[in-house]
C-alpha cells in the first residue's frame, strides 16, 4: 500500500495514451493503487524514462478473450475508481461499459476521458490536444499578433483540461461515494475542460478588458510589463510587473526613468514601449539580470530549458525533480504536511505484476 492521502484507494486504470496515464500516475503519486490493465505483455520491466507509467503496477490481460474480462470486472468489483479514455463505445462492445460494471459495483466511479465528451457532433471523430482546444477560443488568444495561433505544449487539453480533471472528478465522485452516494460516470472532455480553463478570460472579456486580437491584451504577451525579452546572450527573462508598486521596480531596476514610460496601461504605447524594453534587456546577459532582478517583487524569472531547470536553486531547494534510475523527472505534487506523496515504484511493463495483482486483489483468473 502506498504512502499518501490517497492510500487505500483503489484504482483500475485501462492502458492508453498521454492523459490517461498521467492522471493514474498523479492519483499513485497521492498513495492510491492504482492497477494498469495492458495488454499480456512478457513481464519485463518498463523503461526507466518512461516516466508517466511510474508507480503503478501492472496486469496483462486480452479484452477479447471473454475470461479475461471477467477477471476485470472482479478487479473492478474492488475499486473506487476507474480510468479509461478510448473513443465512446469501445468499452461497452467490450463487456466494460457502465451499465455493466456498474451492476458488479454500485460503488463505482467510472471516470471516462475523451478529446470531444461521450455526447456531441464531434463524438466519434479522431482529434489531439490542437483540435480539442482550437473549439474553446484557447488556441485562437495564443500566438503573435501579426500570425497564426500557435500549438502550445499539450498542457491545454490533454493534461490541464483532460488529466486533471478527470482527477478532480474521480476524487469528487469517490468522495461522494463515501458520503454516502452512488457511483456513476464521470465525462471528461478534454475541450470541455480547456473551455473551463478559459474562464477567466471569457470574465475579461465580458467586461470589456480583453479582445479577440492576439498579442493585443495585457495577458498574452500585448503589454510591456508581461512578457518575455531575449538578454545579450541569446537567452531569455520573464517579466510579469502587472501591480503598480510591481512595475516601478521594473523601472527603478532597469533604469526607466523617462515619463513615456508612466503610460503602463496606456495601450496604445505598449507597442512601442515593448521595443524599447526589448533593446534593454539585450544590454546584459540573462546571469546579469538575475543579478538584478531576481528574488525581488518585479515578478521575474530565468526562463530555464528542460536542462537547466531542474539544477536551479529553488527548484533544488524544494527538491521539484528527483532522480530515479538516472532520470531526471517532477516529483509528485502537490505537498502534503502530514501524508506525503511519493513515487510508489519504477515504470512497470506490460504484465509484469499480473500474479501479484491477482493474489493482492483476491481474483481468481478462470
Amino acid at each position: 500500500m502506498g504512502q499518501g492521502p490517497l492510500s487505500g484507494v483503489r484504482i483500475v486504470e485501462f492502458a492508453g495514451i498521454g492523459p490517461g496515464p498521467f492522471c493514474g500516475m498523479l492519483l499513485s503519486d497521492l498513495g492510491a493503487d492504482v492497477v494498469r490493465i495492458d495488454r499480456p505483455g512478457d513481464g519485463r520491466p518498463g523503461r526507466a524514462a518512461d516516466v508517466m507509467s511510474r508507480g503503478r503496477r501492472s496486469i496483462g490481460l486480452n479484452l477479447k478473450d471473454p475470461k479475461d474480462v471477467e477477471v476485470a470486472l472482479q478487479l473492478l468489483e474492488k475499486a473506487d475508481g476507474l480510468i479509461e479514455g478510448f473513443r465512446p463505445g469501445v468499452m461497452e462492445r467490450n463487456g466494460l461499459g457502465p451499465d455493466e460494471v456498474l451492476k458488479r459495483n454500485p460503488k463505482l466511479v467510472y471516470g471516462r476521458m475523451t478529446g470531444w465528451g461521450q455526447t456531441g457532433a464531434l463524438s466519434q471523430s479522431a482529434g489531439h490536444d490542437l483540435n480539442y482546444i482550437a473549439i474553446t477560443g484557447a488556441l485562437h488568444a495564443m500566438g503573435d499578433g501579426d500570425g497564426r495561433p500557435r500549438p502550445p505544449l499539450n498542457l491545454v487539453g490533454d493534461y490541464g483540461g483532460g488529466a486533471l480533471y478527470l482527477a478532480m472528478g474521480l476524487l469528487a465522485g469517490i468522495l461522494s461515494v463515501k458520503n454516502g452516494g452512488k457511483g456513476q460516470v464521470v465525462d471528461v472532455a478534454m475541450s470541455d475542460g480547456a473551455a473551463s480553463l478559459a474562464t477567466m478570460f471569457y470574465g475579461m472579456k465580458a467586461m470589456g478588458i480583453w479582445t479577440d486580437d492576439r498579442e493585443a491584451n495585457m495577458l498574452d504577451g500585448g503589454a510591456h510589463f508581461y512578457d518575455t525579452y531575449e538578454t545579450k546572450d541569446g537567452k531569455w527573462v520573464a517579466i510579469g510587473s502587472i501591480e503598480p508598486q510591481f512595475y516601478a521596480l521594473l523601472r527603478e531596476k532597469a533604469g526607466l526613468t523617462a515619463a513615456e514610460w508612466d503610460s503602463q496601461m496606456d495601450k496604445s504605447r505598449w507597442p512601442e514601449l515593448k521595443a524599447k524594453l526589448m533593446a534593454v534587456f539585450k544590454t546584459k546577459t540573462r546571469d546579469e539580470w538575475c543579478g538584478i532582478m531576481e528574488a525581488t517583487d518585479i515578478c521575474f524569472a530565468p526562463v530555464l530549458s528542460m536542462t537547466e531547470a531542474p539544477k536551479y536553486k529553488h527548484n533544488t531547494d524544494r527538491q521539484t525533480f528527483v532522480e530515479i534510475e538516472g532520470v531526471v523527472q517532477p516529483a509528485p505534487a502537490p505537498r502534503f504536511s502530514a501524508t506525503p506523496g511519493a513515487i510508489q515504484r519504477r515504470p512497470a511493463g506490460p504484465g509484469e505484476h499480473t500474479a501479484e495483482i491477482l493474489k493482492d486483489w483476491g481474483v481468481a483468473r478462470g
